[in-house]
């Protein structure tokens, strides 16, 4: 089966690509990504929040000390001889791209206008195929009107057209009011590619201490449909690139979001929970399920299940709703 694919003007042998994770920290368990059959990888989120946490944390306890003890000084080791967050993320990058035959994409979540600029230039220079904006933004100010929040994106996305000339991919969430209408904005600001969609961990509340905890909440199938819905709705309707994640844990899984129009599939908790070579056995699914159909590439059924592509379009839209409401049947009982 020819399972080649483009992204983000990349060519990749497959569209299978591994989404940022921890598994992107070791270079043994990249490698088993590779070897189980990624066309790429993401790396790892490098936040800026942490680099800054750090410098700041190693200013204050080096720089400081000598305060009132002008002799102390002599006796403090330099900043330079501690590597922080920032210099750990470029060496891995430069290590992936050293290690792996296949793309490595890097993963910026930043929140400073100069903290995006400046650390996407160093990714650049490390040596990454293209870098992936994390932008995870909550609109916590009910005063804020939604054209501005869409604004930052667009911002941001300009920006860093100027200062690098890597390919970018945005990942986005699902809470735009019009996700269709925000991907042409971004298409027009020079985006190279789209994620469908980034998962908001949610806080959670402990009832019996009255207090918030952070949850990892595990992905399930279902998860992936919104995403699967979008990316039907905009494929045949955009030019740059379309990948989705989320809930993709099956070759079943995978082959809906390709049918609906996605250029490439991203796996994330179903590779942590059942380890690298998970990816192997949805690959094969997804060829077996190819030669059943008698498919010989991807380009001969991605799409197929696109709003452009189906008999009745509003199927993906107000349509679907009705007819699952209208499905439903109770169960017998008394009171009917």
């Amino acid at each position: 089966m020819n399972l080649t694919t483009d992204w983000l003007g990349l060519t990749l042998k497959n569209p299978f690509v591994p989404s940022a994770s921890p598994l992107s920290r070791n270079l043994d368990s990249a490698k088993r990504l590779e070897d189980a059959g990624a066309g790429a990888l993401v790396m790892y989120s490098l936040f800026e929040e942490a680099v800054t946490a750090e410098e700041e944390g190693m200013t204050r306890f080096l720089h400081h000390q000598e305060t009132g003890h002008a002799e102390a000084d002599g006796f403090l080791p330099a900043h330079t001889d501690f590597p922080g967050e920032l210099d750990r993320y470029l060496e891995q990058v430069a290590a992936l791209k050293a290690t792996l035959e296949i793309p490595v994409v890097a993963s910026l979540n930043g929140v400073t206008a100069s903290g995006w600029m400046t650390h996407a230039r160093e990714i650049a220079d490390a040596g990454a195929d293209a870098l992936e904006l994390n932008a995870y933004y909550v609109a916590g100010d009910i005063w804020e009107e939604g054209h501005y929040v869409e604004q930052r994106y667009v911002t941001l996305l300009k920006e860093l057209r100027e200062h690098i000339a890597l390919p970018i991919n945005m990942k986005l969430s699902p809470f735009f009011s019009s996700v269709g209408n925000m991907v042409k904005k971004l298409e027009a600001a020079g985006v190279a590619g789209v994620t469908l969609f980034n998962r908001f961990y949610q806080p959670d509340i402990d009832i019996d201490g009255m207090r918030l905890i952070n949850a990892l909440t595990p992905t399930v199938s279902s998860d992936a449909l919104i995403a699967m819905r979008w990316t039907a709705m905009l494929h045949g309707r955009i030019d740059c690139s379309l990948s989705a994640t989320g809930g993709i844990h099956t070759g079943e899984d995978a082959i809906k979001l390709l049918l609906a129009g996605s250029d490439v599939v991203h796996q994330c908790h179903a590779l942590l929970q059942r380890g690298p070579d998970h990816l192997r056995t949805v690959i094969a699914e997804v060829a077996a399920w190819m030669e059943r159909m008698e498919f010989t590439q991807v380009d001969d059924f991605r799409g197929r299940m696109s709003q452009v592509s189906v008999l009745d379009p509003s199927q993906y839209e107000r349509l679907n709703y009705i007819r699952v409401l209208d499905s439903h049947s109770g169960s017998d009982g008394v009171w009917r």
